[in-house]
């Protein structure tokens, strides 16, 4: 029910890709690597990449996490790229056996999978840039509570046009949500100085010039009114473990 709901609420979003383009998704796959096996595993897993998925819509970077429940454990992320193209993805020239036979064997049982969908309109990519650190933020929503997701959304944005063009950050939203997970959305800021981490954070300031006086106050009971809460993570860019670079075009969020 919920996923029908989701589907129903971004219905005029579906028309127009199905008019053109299909929207675009990440698909992230959360890996643990057994703590005496991880040379064997790192070397398996960028040998892979660099081998099956180092170029176009198929290749793939990975990702360290730093903190929480998570904390030392890999995403391997593909994409971004349209549904259609996962019928294509690499499984030719030995793929899938190198993948089981040089990855799998220095990983638990322990994995996850969740494809994202990308939303540009929520999104801001106003330049070229190579990845470094990623914080990931994510939301569960209560159920039923799309539309007010979007009605959140839509303020952050203007805000963000108006007092912060300049940053660069992604919204996602959980393309097989469980309600169990609490992952339904994901605001990912893209950074390379943890600088701005230790600085006050004027957002809340910046909110009420945007949207008048007393506005952010309404905008947080408006955002515990629709969500179960939050957590945030810390990502490391690998380069040395991905099959793409660093640099990511804005064109291609676009």
């Amino acid at each position: 029910m919920k996923k029908l709901f989701y589907l129903m609420m971004f219905i005029p979003f579906l028309v127009i890709s199905q008019n053109t383009n299909e929207y675009m998704v990440m698909e992230n796959v959360m890996l643990t690597a057994i703590p005496a096996k991880t040379s064997e595993f790192e070397a398996g897993l960028a040998a892979h990449n660099k081998k099956y998925h180092a170029e176009g819509i198929h290749g793939a970077r990975v990702y360290w996490i730093s903190n929480g429940k998570n904390a030392g454990k890999y995403i391997w992320a593909m994409g971004p790229l349209p549904w259609s193209a996962m019928d294509s993805r690499p499984a030719a020239a030995g793929h899938d056996e190198d993948w089981s036979n040089n990855v799998v064997p220095y990983t638990t049982a322990e994995s996850d999978v969740t494809y994202w969908r990308f939303h540009p309109q929520f999104s801001s990519f106003p330049k070229d840039f190579d990845l470094k650190y990623l914080s990931v933020f994510m939301v569960d929503f209560k159920r039923f509570k799309y539309p007010e997701m979007i009605s959140i959304l839509e303020r952050v944005k203007k805000v963000n046009s108006e007092k912060n063009p300049d940053e660069t950050y992604g919204v996602y939203t959980n393309e097989m949500p469980d309600t169990n997970d609490g992952r339904d959305m994901a605001f990912v800021n893209f950074f390379s100085n943890s600088g701005w981490m230790g600085r006050e954070d004027t957002f809340p300031k910046k909110f009420d010039e945007v949207h008048g006086d007393g506005s952010f106050s309404k905008f947080l009971q408006d955002v515990e009114a629709a969500t179960n809460g939050d957590r945030s993570e810390l990502w490391t860019y690998r380069e040395d473990l991905s099959g793409l670079s660093a640099t990511v075009n804005s064109q291609d969020r676009q």
